[in-house]
């Protein structure tokens, strides 16, 4: 039975994490079927904006420690630059609607998205120093959008806390009520359709180049990439359709 389903709908593809009875855990053939679908998100043109949720109780548990404990058992299951890398190098939105509680390796995933939003009686944590390991793979994503700090107390304690702590030490967006979680995703869909596709990219690549250059390099890259969009069809429709009080054609089609 496939444990990862999905749906396109209007140009948003729904990914759900469906492995229930493993509490979603990054097994082979969940994190074999994710990468299936995450390349079929960024292959197609159809799909403008990606939705990652899960059903039941958990978003993620980290590993799958009974197929990790198995004398057999690969060194690692996950290719982390496959994976949780993917999500920045990808043109395409990414949109956590997390669902459930998210701990190690689900971690991960949470702060890998562009923009995630969880219900607001979901627990975080990073667990791993508990069973003896470390969370090295995941703190890649996860220290750029956190204070020396609050990493530190949270990779050392091992400790769980509530969304709403995940999303004031930078994890994650926001945390909402359970009953407005989709209401919030789908504002923060609706605003993604409502941009052009390549200026969205080009924004992710912004947000990944820009604060790793040093000053001087960063002002001629975004001047010359700035100009560069000016001139494109995207900023001809977009400045054409501002200035005729109509829609752009990227946003009529994504109604």
């Amino acid at each position: 039975m496939p444990v990862v389903e999905t749906e396109l709908s209007a140009g948003v593809l729904t990914v759900t994490l469906a492995d229930e009875a493993n509490r979603n855990a990054l097994g082979s053939q969940l994190v074999s079927e994710l990468m299936a679908a995450l390349d079929q998100a960024d292959a197609d043109p159809a799909v403008r904006v990606v939705v990652l949720t899960n059903v039941g109780k958990v978003f993620c548990a980290g590993a799958n420690l009974s197929e990790r404990a198995s004398a057999d058992a690969p060194a690692a299951v996950v290719d982390p630059q496959r994976l949780f890398g993917r999500f920045r190098r990808s043109p395409k939105p990414y949109v956590g609607r997390i669902a459930g509680h998210c701990v190690a390796g689900g971690m991960g995933l949470a702060a890998a998205m562009d923009i995630s939003i969880a219900a607001d009686d979901t627990m975080f944590g990073f667990t791993e120093v508990r069973i003896g390991v470390i969370p090295a793979v995941i703190s890649v994503v996860c220290l750029p959008k956190m204070r020396r700090t609050d990493a530190a107390a949270a990779f050392l304690r091992g400790n769980r806390f509530p969304a709403a702590e995940a999303a004031r030490i930078g994890l994650i967006n926001s945390a909402v009520p359970r009953d407005a979680l989709d209401d919030e995703v789908a504002a923060v869909v609706g605003d993604l359709l409502l941009g052009a596709p390549e200026a969205i990219a080009q924004a992710k690549q912004l947000l990944a180049q820009v604060p790793a250059m040093p000053v001087d390099e960063a002002f001629a890259f975004t001047g010359e990439l700035s100009a560069r969009l000016f001139k494109s069809e995207e900023a001809r429709e977009g400045i054409t359709a501002y200035l005729e009080k109509r829609s752009p054609s990227w946003a009529s089609r994504a109604q």
